[in-house]
Order: structure tokens, then C-alpha cells, then sequence
């Protein structure tokens, strides 16, 4: 007698029971499952759960914490600084900015971050911020090679020159203010928003500019920043004004 089915129709027979979740072919002897599970050790908990190995968490700031208090001078602190990989911008920058101007200097100016030319100079306020903020010093008869120290918040640039993230800012302030104390200038600057939020942990320039505050033990006053002032020159005539403010603290010191 021939077969029901020839090889393709047996074929597709199997790949539909397949697809409907068969798993195992009929044997000649039949197999008791129900002995088959007593017999089975019962699983545990352990067992089942997955088991999920965690790296070692690092805490970025406590990190910056350690390597900024470990450094005795400023070229030991731009070496921590340099050596410090759990900042992401660090891989995306082409140079470590860490400062210019005078160490040890009355005045410490503090910008923002690096926008693409202090990034490719690897000096902070460059271009036509820095060189409207030279002329803004000498004005008041202060200037880099004599008596005026600057740095950033920030060390290297973000993408497209974004405001820096509060997670980046936290992780760099050990060093700022471990860079402050090594400095030692006799009163601080806050150049633009970031700054002060980064120092003072308040936003607002138009409000916080040209008053005194505390940083660190420092007098400290905010301004605006100098690539601010390109954008809305109405407000150099403000900026003037707390650069006499500046001018006069020094000269009463």
C-alpha cells in the first residue's frame, strides 16, 4: 500500500508542527514526563534569579576630591587634571585648558569652558572674548603678564560649545577650588552664568553682576562675560561699572 504523503507534504506537516511548538519526536516506547519531573531536583531561588555582577562603581567627584587635594602646586594640579578620565569632554577636546595669565596674582579670573579657539590654543579667553577682555583689564590697568590669573570651570570644551551639564561641573569643582587655593589671588571674578552657578550655586547674571559675594573665603563678583558683551553691547556700559567696582576693592586693599 503507498504512503498517504509524499516527501513534501510530510515535510510541511513537520515544519507546521514545529511552528506550533513541537519539540521532540514520538519514540517507539512512550516516556513518562510526570516521573521524569518528580525525579528532577526542584530548582531554588538562586537558581532561577539571574545573577547580575555589577562593575565597581566610581564616583567621579570623590575621585576629583582625591586627586585635587593630593596636588601641592599648580603644575602638579594640571597634571591631575590631565590625568583625570571620567570626565567625557576630556575625550572629545583637543587640549587641556587649564590656565593663563599671572599665578599668584591679586586677580583670578573664572570664564565658563573652552569654545574652539581656546581649545585649539589650550588658553582660556582667546579670540575676540579675550582680546575684548584684555582691553576690558587694561582699562582698569590690570593685565595677564602682570597681575591678573585666569581659568575655567571646565578644563575642555563641550560639543558645539553647550552650557556644561550639572553632572561635568560637579566633577571638575574639587579642582577649581583646590586651583583657587594654589593660586591664592586676593579676590575672584565670575565671568557669565556658569560660573557662578558653578561657584555660587546661583544662575541670574543681570541680577548677581557687579555685587560682592564669598567664594571659597575670596571676595568674589560676578560680571558678564566678555562674548556676552559682543552679543549685547548695550550692556558694556554695566560691565564698565563693575569693573570700577573691581578696581576700587583692589585699590582699598
Amino acid at each position: 500500500m503507498e504512503s498517504a504523503f509524499d516527501y513534501w507534504s510530510a515535510k510541511a506537516l513537520l515544519e507546521w508542527q514545529v511552528e506550533l511548538g513541537a519539540t521532540d519526536a514520538v519514540c517507539d516506547v512512550p516516556v513518562y514526563r510526570y516521573a521524569l519531573q518528580q525525579a528532577a531536583p526542584k530548582a531554588t531561588k538562586a537558581d532561577v534569579a539571574p545573577k547580575i555582577v555589577k562593575p565597581e562603581e566610581i564616583d567621579p567627584v570623590a575621585e576629583a576630591q582625591k586627586a585635587a587635594a593630593a596636588a601641592n602646586s599648580l603644575s602638579a594640579l594640571k597634571d591631575a587634571m590631565d590625568g583625570f578620565d571620567h570626565c567625557l569632554l576630556k575625550r572629545g577636546a583637543r587640549n587641556l585648558v587649564f590656565a593663563d595669565g599671572t599665578a599668584g596674582a591679586r586677580v583670578m579670573i573664572i570664564g565658563e569652558a573652552p569654545d574652539r579657539d581656546e581649545d585649539l590654543q589650550g588658553k582660556p579667553f582667546v579670540g575676540r572674548a579675550g582680546q575684548l577682555l584684555d582691553k576690558m583689564l587694561a582699562a582698569i590697568d590690570l593685565n595677564r603678564a602682570e597681575n591678573v590669573y585666569i581659568a575655567n570651570v571646565l578644563p575642555w570644551r563641550p560639543p558645539q560649545n553647550r552650557d556644561p551639564e550639572p553632572a561635568e561641573m560637579a566633577m571638575m569643582l574639587p579642582f577649581l577650588e583646590r586651583h583657587v587655593a594654589l593660586a591664592k589671588p586676593d579676590v575672584l571674578v565670575l565671568m557669565g552664568n556658569i560660573s557662578c552657578q558653578a561657584v555660587l550655586g546661583r544662575r541670574g547674571i543681570t541680577r548677581l553682576r557687579g555685587k560682592w559675594d564669598q567664594a571659597w573665603g575670596k571676595p568674589t563678583i560676578p560680571m558678564f562675560h566678555p562674548a556676552f558683551l559682543l552679543r549685547q553691547t548695550q550692556q558694556k556700559r554695566q560691565a564698565w561699572a563693575d569693573l570700577l567696582e573691581l578696581k576700587a576693592r583692589l585699590k582699598g586693599n
